[in-house]
């Protein structure tokens, strides 16, 4: 936008337009608006999906942390450090192998309980947690080499289920589509939906927040983005301060409002970690996005192509 907008400004300048010209001017506004209008919902002028409150006297928030690590960084340091600091009751761990495991131990040696599937491939996932699992599962929902997630924890005598996902990027070194992405997001959405209580969706989603993919996401599992009205909290890339993007996510149920949410400081990934602390509320579905019947078919049609494209089933 900000590119778009500059030419355009340049372009007014010019002497001696054609009318080809005056067409590309037009052009280059239309597309300024346009991108505006893209951003503006993830700005403090766009409308809030979730509220942010304090907490009650008393009142416990909810503190999770998600980082992508980068497997093949290897400043566990500096992640055994911000784990320290920040001390969340949810830690959830993306691009982790036996290395990154083993050498964070000092500081996930805190937490109770745990769910750790460290991979050699890049999609390996720690989860760690000071709060009571009561249930757990790890899914292959799509690929056979990609798993994911769903726990139900104990918060403030509420069970709470978290599902965390990391799937493939539509990158060509990866994935030169995002048939498998797009069905594992969704019917993640559709798990939510049907869960129907407490619940928040987070992880390395490999989409931005205002995709198709991820409009879709919203409108299937009827959760709420904390981003919209409050910014874009861009975690990607790390060493391109010019460009950047929001690829780690938090979604949450109608019942949560947000007491915090912030990207942290650098743990040498090309991904910033990312946190955020919430407590239950009365549920508020104002926020909510429905699907038509057009839609409906097409995440049908999604999630079918991706099962197809995979090999988990």
């Amino acid at each position: 936008m900000v590119l778009i907008f500059v030419s355009f400004i340049i372009w007014t300048f010019i002497d001696d337009k054609t009318i080809f010209d005056d067409v590309l001017l037009v052009l280059l506004g239309i597309c300024t608006l346009y991108l505006a209008w893209v951003i503006i919902p993830y700005t403090p002028i766009g409308k809030t999906m979730i509220d942010r409150v304090d907490p009650h006297p008393g009142e416990k928030p909810l503190n999770l942390l998600v980082s992508n690590v980068y497997q093949d960084n290897q400043q566990y340091h500096r992640l055994v450090k911000l784990i320290n600091t920040s001390q969340p009751d949810i830690l959830f761990l993306l691009e982790t192998n036996k290395a990154w495991m083993e050498n964070i131990r000092e500081a996930t040696d805190q937490f109770e309980y745990k769910i750790e599937v460290p991979l050699e491939n890049t999609y390996g996932l720690l989860f760690y947690s000071k709060l009571p699992i009561l249930h757990h599962e790890v899914n292959y929902l799509i690929s056979e080499e990609i798993p994911s997630i769903v726990v139900d924890i104990q918060y403030n005598n509420e069970i709470v289920r978290l599902y965390g996902l990391h799937p493939t990027p539509p990158v060509p070194q990866e994935n030169e589509e995002s048939t498998e992405r797009d069905a594992e997001i969704l019917i993640t959405g559709k798990a939510a939906k049907e869960y129907g209580k407490a619940c928040i969706v987070f992880g390395d989603m490999n989409d931005v927040a205002w995709s198709r993919t991820t409009r879709l996401f919203l409108k299937t599992s009827q959760m709420l983005d904390p981003r919209r009205g409050h910014g874009m909290y861009n975690t990607f890339h790390e060493k391109y301060w010019f460009l950047r993007w929001p690829l780690d996510h938090y979604f949450l149920s109608s019942q949560f409002r947000v007491v915090d949410m912030k990207t942290e400081e650098s743990v040498g990934s090309d991904h910033f970690p990312i946190s955020i602390s919430v407590v239950i509320r009365k549920d508020d579905t104002s926020g909510e996005m429905k699907l038509d019947a057009d839609e409906k078919q097409e995440v049908k049609e999604k999630i079918e192509d991706g099962i197809e494209k995979g090999d988990a089933n």
